[in-house]
């Protein structure tokens, strides 16, 4: 069953440095570096919103992103969608007419993550927890 529900934004961009200083600045956003999905890729989560000890998001409504180098996949913004089961979502969405960019990919123990081209071409993300509410 597929939750559908929107958990994550990533915004692309060329200049880390300039974009994470204008992130900050701009909206208060907490910003976080961690290692990316490739080696030597950066990824920083961006935290907006109250979170727990855990670093999970606590406000009804809002969520939290990250900011990556712009490339293949992610050349704009990209929305994530969670899913209960993500191979099951990825079977859906390629009878649809959808393709896939990433693959199901582990993230640590958090989760699996992975990219699509929706029916309009659009670039989106996909999220399945680890984590069992």
């Amino acid at each position: 069953m597929v939750k559908g529900k929107v958990t994550h934004f990533e915004i692309p961009v060329d200049k880390m440095d300039r974009a994470k200083k204008f992130y900050a600045e701009a909206f208060g956003w907490n910003l976080m570096t961690t290692p990316g999905a490739a080696p030597g890729q950066e990824y920083v989560m961006a935290i907006g919103t109250k979170v727990d000890a855990k670093g999970m998001n606590t406000e009804i409504g809002a969520i939290n992103g990250g900011i990556i180098a712009r490339g293949k996949p992610v050349k704009s913004p990209v929305i994530t969608i969670e899913v209960d089961d993500m191979d099951a979502a990825i079977e859906k969405i390629k009878k649809l007419g959808g393709k896939i960019l990433m693959p199901k990919t582990s993230m640590a123990e958090m989760g699996f993550f992975g990219y699509f081209e929706d029916s309009e071409g659009n670039t989106m993300g996909l999220w399945q927890s680890s984590r069992r509410m």
